[in-house]
């Protein structure tokens, strides 16, 4: 059986070791968002799982490196991080920017021929297919500002405070940058099972844009709403690692009695 690389380099951040676990977890953040992200859910899913958060340039111990504006470029170096992962059976989870960069890679790991993912995780973001005729203009602070604190996934103290405020900006900006000038290609769709998680009360994803998800895979695709709005996952965590522990059990059982 191939062997796991011994380290992940400057992208991949693994906070609970599960050298027995039975599939790895890679976990993508959001638009300003950190691999800490994750500290959480990789607690709770050890040791069966192995959660590995991606760190994105820009933030904490990399916060001296070049930000990266353009998605594809972002899926590219995460891709290129991931690839070499096949030692046990993998799955990808993206909560909102995240999502799109999980469909991304998914779509790479499948360009370059190696085995799909298990399972792709889709948080808190429409489909790609679903456009909207809104924008957050990346240039913008107050726009930026005004559109964390809409989907509150940043106390407003903080974003209050001129210090933090300009310490956290410039890693938004060249998220929202990369969000805002993404277009997906159409007639393209991932071979891989699809579970979509959203809030029943986000401002940017509808029940019928997150159900949208299932014209992006040939694989069987599920939704499963939660209470809440988009960051969701924050009071409803418990329920969102149970439904985690639960599919990648399935995928991995299925996957062990297929090769019988």
């Amino acid at each position: 059986m191939p062997q796991p690389p011994k380290q992940f380099g400057t992208w991949i951040r693994r906070f609970t070791p599960a050298p027995d676990s039975v599939a790895r977890l890679v976990c993508l953040p959001h638009a300003g968002g950190s691999a800490s992200f994750y500290h959480p859910l990789s607690k709770a899913l050890a040791p069966t799982v192995d959660v590995l958060a991606v760190q994105y340039p820009g933030r904490h111990d990399r916060r001296q490196e070049p930000l990266i504006t353009s998605l594809p470029d972002l899926a590219d170096q995460i891709f290129a991080a991931i690839r070499h992962l096949d030692d046990r059976p993998l799955a990808l989870f993206g909560h909102s920017m995240g999502a799109v960069l999980g469909y991304e890679i998914a779509l790479r790991l499948q360009d370059a021929g190696l085995p799909a993912p298990v399972r792709f995780f889709a948080s808190g973001r429409r489909a790609p297919s679903s456009l909207r005729d809104e924008r957050v203009d990346p240039g913008s602070d107050e726009e930026i500002l005004t559109e964390l604190l809409r989907l509150s996934g940043t106390p407003a103290a903080l974003l209050a405070d001129p210090e933090i405020r300009d310490m956290v900006m410039p890693p938004i900006r060249a998220d929202y940058q990369a969000v805002m000038a993404h277009r997906y290609e159409p007639d393209r769709s991932l071979d891989c099972p699809v579970t979509v998680l959203t809030g029943d009360n986000d401002p940017r994803v509808s029940i019928d844009e997150a159900a949208a998800w299932e014209d992006h895979t040939t694989g069987p695709t599920e939704l499963e709403v939660f209470p809440g709005g988009h960051f969701f996952l924050a009071d409803q965590s418990t329920r969102v690692t149970g439904l985690l522990a639960d599919r990648l059990a399935q995928d991995v059982g299925t996957r062990h009695e297929a090769r019988i």
